[in-house]
């Protein structure tokens, strides 16, 4: 990244009193990083079929260094654990893999083989975390497997280790909190091209590794490349208590719905006194609303159940731990990281209502609040992926919306006509670089980073002020103790000077888009219309399934599309297709050939055969490569 710059005195200055102020010769997380060790892999590369690199944990070596002045020294330290590699023993028959994706693939010993809990992204790095296991630990074969949450990091990996066959044969139980596959499928379709493209930012999974670039995202290294896969959970995991029994295995659960995603659980080994806190309790402040986008989560449930696993699991248990980071051991620390970890949650959650309710709104709350001195000298708290700043607006936005109560902000102008008006208000372009410039060699890089985002919108091939941005944008980074707040200003930097990278990794797999219910997959087709341009159309179709016989219509008309099962007597429609549910998904969102499929006779059609092809014709397609740091 010859192209950068050095790091700005102000930032270097913080950096400085950051080493002397946090409580760096703390190293207990270092001992329990590394505390049982088994293995690491040797190379530390995962390759696909096509021998393409989907996980490079090598690349992380110059993490080894000492920290450098172009990254936080708090972030520099979060980032060495996180990269931390291998097969880790846990407990008497508990293993993690840990440091090859973003999360930990744990693996528990039964009596005739192991269960694996939240097998990673990739189909490629599971495979590669259940070898690695195997190879120190015996050839035992896969007789179960647990999804904690339904974010993709936590069960994208299924195929890697096990099958379809062996799931649906009864060998392998999937277990999954209840309301899993809706959420999963839910956050990963309708609004998944978004997320996905700002997840590039987020992770920063195309920028250079290195200390002028990616050193991680706080919660893991980054996230792998390789294949995502789903199996469907065939146990639903419904009531907090609920005891499941899996190779011997006996597992008591703890539903919490909402925390860090809306179908999540903890569950409790009693017989190894092990409590598995999923990703509710992890070494960082976590995201209510991560930057890629997603639905708020509520701090105030997951500090009251954070109580409930301290009152209800931690005196019984010897070791915590997740589907991030590394354990805590021992009893005393254990429920002293969970009760720190529920005042985090519950103090920004409180504290955030005490002051909108006097009026503040959530930015002004966002720059005044402070955490209590135990909590924030407690390295665990810090933000290295979620920010009190983000999150106390999220808190606010939950609460209150996107609108402050002034009312001149109620309709204020889209971005570039505002940027067109602040430019021309502020004297021109070049009276706004010249000021932004000068507040750039006094270190003030957010409001340069604000006022020069106008001339860009208002002037988007303006080299001189791309370049100013870029530069303000990378000394953000350099500053930032948040990994995904680094990667974001580090990308965005990126963008500006050498366009856009679109979206590096996908969650648009072919399993996922086939784990769709009748009902979500018209769902996500309506969120294709183009409205305007079907303004005029009125299309019903009637479609009706080999699988079950059920008959669901579809309805296009002023620009949206409704649908609905078949009940009583109903207008007719325009025409009926008859075809398998899985003929509806390759169809509708997996790219089959319309046409082809109605002459092969796969599809059935009575009525105006072009019905489906009129319809068809009404859907957008998303842009995985929307711009950020431009309009």
């Amino acid at each position: 990244m010859s192209d950068q710059n050095p790091v700005a005195a102000s930032i270097g200055a913080q950096h400085e009193s950051a080493t002397r102020v946090l409580p760096f010769t703390d190293t207990q997380d270092f001992a329990d990083a590394t505390r049982g060790l088994v293995a690491s892999l040797e190379p530390g590369v995962v390759r696909n079929d096509a021998g393409d690199t989907v996980w490079d944990s090598d690349g992380y070596a110059f993490l080894d260094d000492d920290c450098p002045d172009t990254v936080h020294p708090s972030l520099w330290r979060q980032s060495k654990l996180c990269a931390m590699q291998g097969l880790y023993e846990v407990t008497d028959g508990i293993y993690q893999v840990r440091g090859l994706d973003l999360s930990n693939m744990t693996l528990v010993e039964g009596d005739t083989g192991v269960v694996v809990i939240d097998p990673l992204i990739s189909e490629e790095t599971a495979a590669a975390g259940l070898a690695l296991y195997r190879e120190h630990r015996g050839d035992r074969p896969v007789t179960g497997v647990i999804y904690s949450h339904c974010h993709i990091d936590h069960f994208g990996g299924v195929k890697g280790v096990t099958t379809q066959e062996d799931v649906d044969s009864g060998r392998v139980p999937v277990l999954a909190p209840v309301g899993f596959v809706e959420h999963a499928v839910a956050e990963n379709v309708y609004a998944g091209t978004a997320m996905a493209r700002r997840a590039g930012y987020m992770y920063g999974a195309a920028l250079p590794r290195g200390p002028r670039g990616a050193v991680g995202a706080g919660l893991g290294p980054t996230t792998s490349t390789g294949t995502p896969t789903l199996i469907n959970p065939t146990v639903n995991v419904d009531h907090t208590g609920q005891t499941e029994v899996v190779d011997g295995i006996a597992i008591e659960f703890q539903m919490t719905p909402g925390t860090e995603a809306p179908s999540e659980m903890n569950f409790f080994f009693a017989d190894r006194r092990a409590l598995c806190m999923a990703e509710n309790a992890t070494h960082t402040l976590h995201n209510l609303l991560t930057l890629r986008g997603a639905l708020v989560r509520d701090p105030h449930v997951w500090a009251k159940y954070l109580t409930e696993s301290i009152n209800r699991y931690a005196g019984r248990s010897d070791v915590l731990f997740a589907s991030h980071h590394w354990p805590t051991w021992g009893t005393d620390r254990l429920t002293e990281f969970l009760s720190v970890q529920r005042d985090l949650y519950g103090y920004l959650h409180d504290q955030t209502l005490r002051a909108l309710n006097k009026g503040a709104t959530g930015i002004e709350i966002a720059e005044s609040i402070q955490l209590p001195p135990a909590v924030e000298n407690a390295w665990h708290t810090h933000g290295y992926y979620g920010s009190v700043s983000h999150n106390v607006k999220a808190i606010y936005q939950r609460y209150m919306g996107w609108f402050d109560g002034n009312p001149a902000h109620l309709w204020e102008h889209p971005p570039t006509e505002s940027a067109k008006r602040h430019v021309e208000f502020m004297g021109g372009v070049d009276a706004v670089l010249e000021k932004a410039r000068k507040s750039y060699a006094e270190g003030d890089f957010r409001w340069v980073a604000q006022v020069v985002n106008y001339v860009i919108f208002a002037d988007p091939d303006n080299a001189e002020a791309k370049a100013l941005q870029a530069d303000t944008l990378e000394q953000l980074g350099f500053g930032s103790e948040n990994g995904t707040w680094r990667n974001f200003f580090l990308m965005g930097a990126y963008e500006l000077r050498h366009g856009s990278i679109g979206t590096p990794t996908t969650t648009a797999a072919p399993d996922i888009a086939n784990a769709l219910s009748v009902e979500q997959l018209f769902d996500a087709v309506a969120l294709r219309v183009d409205g305007p341009k079907a303004w005029s159309a009125d299309i019903t179709i009637d479609w009706t399934f080999t699988d079950d016989g059920i008959v669901h219509r579809t309805h296009l008309r002023n620009g949206l599309l409704v649908h609905f099962d078949v009940e009583g007597e109903l207008p007719p429609p325009d025409a009926t297709f008859t075809l398998s549910n899985r003929d509806l998904h390759v169809a509708l969102v997996g790219g089959g050939d319309l046409p082809a499929m109605i002459a092969d006779g796969t599809i059935a059609v009575t009525g105006n055969a072009t019905a489906l092809a009129e319809l068809v014709g009404y859907l957008d397609a998303p842009d995985p490569d929307f711009a950020i740091v431009t309009p």
